[in-house]
């Protein structure tokens, strides 16, 4: 897959998953708010309308600390800076598996972050019976970090080639 292409793919990738966990979020704010759970399979999974003002697992409120919307949005924003740094290094050596781990997981945190933004909350509305509440975001967080994994733990770090630097120069640092 040429380089044109790749950023292309990517950027489908991410898209597509940022457009589908707003619309599920629409979808379950405007069915579920009002009606209440709706059951998918008796004790295993429903759907139910949940404002999240807390991170995942409902961290600061477990270490009894404020979790006010900007202070959150700010550590998403952090969070996806960080993510798009150490993607932006691995840039030229990734694989294309690499890159839809990092595309996914980059989706998954913008997903969540302009539902902080815009909502001063996230939706979540999927229950699994004994697991908090998420959403396609946090589904897509999951993913891809789980690919990340698997590139960097059971495929190992990609050795860098022996033929030389490339013709855009040397890979970042």
């Amino acid at each position: 897959m040429t380089s044109k292409h790749l950023r292309w793919a990517i950027v489908l990738l991410a898209s597509g998953v940022v457009g589908c966990d707003h619309a599920t979020k629409y979808a379950a704010e405007s069915h579920l708010e009002e009606a209440g759970p709706v059951v998918v399979v008796p004790g295993v999974l429903d759907l139910r309308y949940v404002e999240n003002r807390d991170t995942a697992f409902s961290l600061f409120r477990l270490l009894g600390l404020p979790s006010p919307p900007a202070l959150l949005a700010g550590l998403q924003l952090a969070g996806l800076t960080a993510l798009g740094v150490f993607w932006w290094r691995r840039r030229r050596t990734a694989g294309l598996l690499e890159h839809a781990a990092w595309s996914v997981t980059a989706a998954g945190a913008l997903g969540n972050l302009l539902d902080r933004v815009l909502r001063g909350y996230v939706v979540d509305f999927i229950h699994l019976h004994h697991w908090p509440v998420f959403n396609v975001a946090d589904a897509a967080l999951l993913v891809g970090m789980g690919l990340l994994i698997l590139v960097f733990g059971v495929f190992g770090r990609p050795a860098a080639t022996s033929a030389g630097p490339s013709a855009d120069g040397p890979p970042p640092g």
